[in-house]
This record gives structure tokens, sequence and C-alpha cells, in this order.
């Protein structure tokens, strides 16, 4: 893996392909680059694609803190600086989604677009921040091991296969709680209308499923310029069960700049 180095702390990338508009495909909460393997193999033969570890997460150093998403944003966009990466297609995964959101808001001219994949609250209501609220006081207990996978295993669709389940959990799990702990405070403190209210990139919502507070109609009235895609039998990892799915509407996307 290559290495890109913002104030001190080593990010981990794989940088594999070439052509326009280039990828940088960013993981979620817990996850690392290999969350978005199947886009990697996919997107490589006709474009270059880059896919980091988070700070905190696979290979990338793992420093007592920060992990807000501004951050997890300048370390994006450190990257996209070090390694030359020009006007990419920014794809993130749930966490990942925001930190993109924050990535082009706080760096207009980085992006050509924005895919939010299954995003964590855009802008957080008070039954989701509840929610989150709860589970971090849950990860702070005296079994937040339990309460860690318990939180995953409700990411998953019914018929999603189960050595794929395993895998997924076991990698989330490997994150230590303290980095755990941070991303999701993180989640809780990040001001998402404010970036979503400052974006000028075009940006593509991909949904596992509708309602919530990502839901289009509430979305739509808060950025009224989005796009919408919705895959089908899958959950929250679609970009790993549904990859035909997901490459598709990213592709469609790309061809459209």
């Amino acid at each position: 893996m290559a290495v890109a180095e913002r104030a001190g702390v080593n990010i981990h990338y794989v940088d594999e392909g070439a052509g326009d508009p280039p990828f940088v495909f960013i993981p979620g909460w817990c996850c690392d680059h290999s969350f978005y393997q199947p886009q990697v193999d996919h997107f490589k033969a006709n474009h270059r694609v880059v896919a980091l570890d988070p700070r905190g997460c696979g290979e990338s150093d793992k420093p007592i803190g920060p992990y807000d998403i501004p951050t997890l944003a300048d370390d994006v966009a450190a990257l996209c600086r070090d390694a030359a990466i020009e006007h990419p297609v920014l794809v993130g995964h749930s966490l990942g989604a925001m930190v993109a959101v924050e990535v082009a808001s706080r760096y207009p001219s980085v992006p050509s677009a924005v895919v939010a994949d299954d995003p964590g609250p855009l802008s957080i209501t008070p039954e989701s921040c509840a929610m989150l609220e709860a589970f971090a006081a849950a990860l702070e207990g005296p079994d937040s091991g339990r309460a860690r996978r318990d939180y995953i295993a409700g990411m998953f669709h019914p018929q999603d296969d189960t050595e794929r389940c395993r895998r997924i959990t076991d990698a989330m799990c490997s994150v230590p709680l303290p980095i755990a702990l941070a991303q999701l405070r993180g989640v809780l403190t990040w001001n998402g209308l404010g970036a979503l209210q400052l974006l000028t990139a075009p940006m593509l919502v991909l949904l596992s499923e509708t309602g919530g507070g990502n839901d289009p109609a509430r979305l739509l009235g808060l950025k009224p310029n989005l796009q919408f895609g919705v895959t089908v039998g899958a959950g929250h990892f679609h970009q790993l069960e549904v990859p035909e799915q997901v490459n598709a509407m990213i592709e469609r996307l790309s061809k459209c700049l």
C-alpha cells in the first residue's frame, strides 16, 4: 500500500488503474479499504482508483485522536493533494459519506462529484441522535463488545451471506474501542446540515432503503438538487452485497460529469 502523511499521521491507501475521472473511496465507521474492493476491481479498468484506510483503521496509524469528521476530511484532502489526484469523484460509505460531504464543503475545488453511499445522518434528527447517544453509552459500558456486534448485526440484510457478515463484523470489531467511540462521537458533533448547504459539487445519494433522516423527501427539502438511487435486496453494506447495482449508479454519475 502507498502512504500519505498529514500532521504526523500516516494514511495507507491502494492506488490502481488510470483514467479520468479518478475515484477516491472512503470507507465507513471502523472499516478499511477492503470494504470497497468490488468497486476498486470494477473501476480500475478505466479509471484511477484510490481506496484508503482512514486513520485508526486498517494499516493506517492509530493516534489517540482526533477522530472528528473535519479531521478525517482534512486527511482525505491532504491525500488528494499529495498523491496528485485531480478532481476525483469522492465515494464514501456510511461515516465515509459524511467525510466526503465535509471534504466537498471545506475544499470545493477538490471533488468533481460526491457519492454518499448509504450515509450516516447527513442532517441528524432527534431520533437518530438519541439512538447514537445510547449506542455510545453502551460502548462505554461493561459489555461493549456485545454492544458493537449487536449494532453491526442490525445493518445486515436478512438474506445476506453468513460468512460475509462474519468477516465484516470481525473487521469492524478489530478497531480499538477508544477509536470506535471517538469516531462515533464525531458523528454526533458534526454540523452536517451546514456542510450540506455549502456543497456545490453534484451529489448522488445511494440508499439501501428509504425512510428515516436520510429519506429523499426530507433531504430534498434541505438540498433540492440532490440525486438519489436505491438498491434492491441488500442492506447497509450493499456495495459488497450487490456491487453490480452500486457500480452501475456510480458509473452513470461519472459519465454525466
